[in-house]
């Protein structure tokens, strides 16, 4: 009866296998990122804990629920918790970052970045607490919408990587006829 039970998290596993290596190579690419911020005539810690560590910590939270959803459970009663408590966690975390990104003044935030740093990963959370709690009940469905909430961050961190590469390249690294300054 217990295999039974978890039968639908095994349809999912090439799913959750590309979608958590995805996760785990695009986080050691943000590594580079960082790297790139470094070199920047203008270096933020404040800017960097509110929309660079979120990338990695959405990035991380793939590659967990990726790894969560591909183990061997016997029952879904644990993977619902696991995934209704990663959903809580992930709003907490948002709340913290969000006031870090008001209270940061390295750069201005626009309409997109709300969106792409608080919206989406807002929905993204919401839906892991609330198909968490739908496993039990309904896990086939509710299965779809963890995949979607971990793809979701997948897709946010890709662009929020992406956005940080192209503002740093087009608007904080010299151009060859210019300085860097002196450290």
């Amino acid at each position: 009866m217990q295999e039974a039970a978890a039968m639908p998290l095994t349809t999912w596993d090439n799913f959750y296998v590309i979608v958590g290596s995805s996760a785990a190579a695009l986080t050691g690419l943000m590594f580079v990122v960082i790297a790139l911020v470094a070199e920047t005539r203008q270096r933020s810690s404040q800017g960097v804990s509110a929309f660079g560590t979120p990338t990695i910590v959405h990035f991380c939270l793939a590659l967990f629920v990726s790894a969560v959803l591909s183990a061997p459970w016997r029952a879904l009663g644990a993977v619902s918790l696991t995934i209704a408590l990663t959903g809580v966690g992930g709003l907490v975390y948002l709340a913290i970052v969000t006031r870090r990104a008001r209270r940061q003044t390295a750069y201005k935030p626009v309409f997109e970045d709300w969106l792409w740093h608080t919206i989406l990963p807002f929905v993204s959370y919401v839906t892991y607490f609330v198909t968490g709690l739908l496993i039990p009940r309904s896990a086939p469905t509710a299965l779809f919408g963890v995949g979607g909430a971990t793809l979701l961050l997948v897709f946010i961190g890709i662009h929020n990587a992406w956005d940080t590469v192209t503002w740093l390249a087009l608007d904080q690294i010299p151009t060859p006829n210019e300085s860097k300054p002196e450290a």
